[in-house]
């Protein structure tokens, strides 16, 4: 799933991924604390404003996937023309974070720097395909392409929203291997490995 670069105003909360039936369900990948919380702060919208819609939960399925209905949605068509779609809410419907908390939108935009203090590019997008939060660094010095490296507290050992900066660990950032690059189309891409919402998805049961 290509991460949502946020305007710090609104929030990505999912992804539509596919259809799901015949009526117009939606299979969606939420990004939420729980996948239920994605229907829980009033109407979503695309990322560009023109489409609201009112979800409802119909089942939570593994994986941070949910299968939702709005009356926006007439037909499998409708819902199938959406995959990719990402989904947003007004960070003003949103609870504040704690003090020592923060939205992962918020962490786009920082800089990135090792144990040392040397610099690491930026923080461009976060991902999760299924298996836990990627932080994808771009603009890296003498570095070709984009890494990744996991949101844990090992990999990323500090995070300052308030420095507008993240600690890297360089154990968990190689910056030897093969870069990470993207398509035409954004998606990423790695020698055979073709990084986009396909990744996450699931067989329609």
């Amino acid at each position: 799933m290509n991460a949502p670069k946020s305007d710090k105003t609104h929030i990505c909360l999912g992804a539509f991924a596919g259809a799901h039936g015949v009526k117009g369900d939606a299979k969606i990948k939420t990004f939420t604390e729980t996948p239920k919380g994605i229907a829980d702060y009033g109407p979503v919208t695309t990322e560009d404003g023109a489409r609201t819609f009112t979800l409802s939960i119909v089942k939570v399925l593994s994986d941070g996937f949910v299968i939702a209905r709005a009356p926006e949605l007439k037909s499998r068509e409708d819902a199938q023309a959406l995959k990719a779609a990402r989904l947003y809410v007004d960070r003003a419907a949103l609870p504040a974070p704690d003090e020592d908390e923060f939205y992962l939108d918020d962490l786009v935009g920082l800089k990135a720097f090792d144990e040392n203090g040397a610099p690491l590019g930026e923080v461009r997008a976060v991902y999760n395909f299924g298996a836990g939060d990627l932080l994808e660094l771009g603009d890296i010095p003498d570095v070709k392409g984009v890494r990744l490296v996991p949101f844990t507290k090992e990999a990323v050992p500090a995070v300052d929203i308030n420095a507008g900066r993240v600690t890297v660990s360089r154990a968990f950032l190689d910056l030897e291997d093969e870069p990470v690059l993207k398509n035409e189309d954004g998606q990423l891409v790695s020698n055979d490995v073709d990084v986009d919402l396909d990744a996450m998805r699931q067989e329609d049961s």
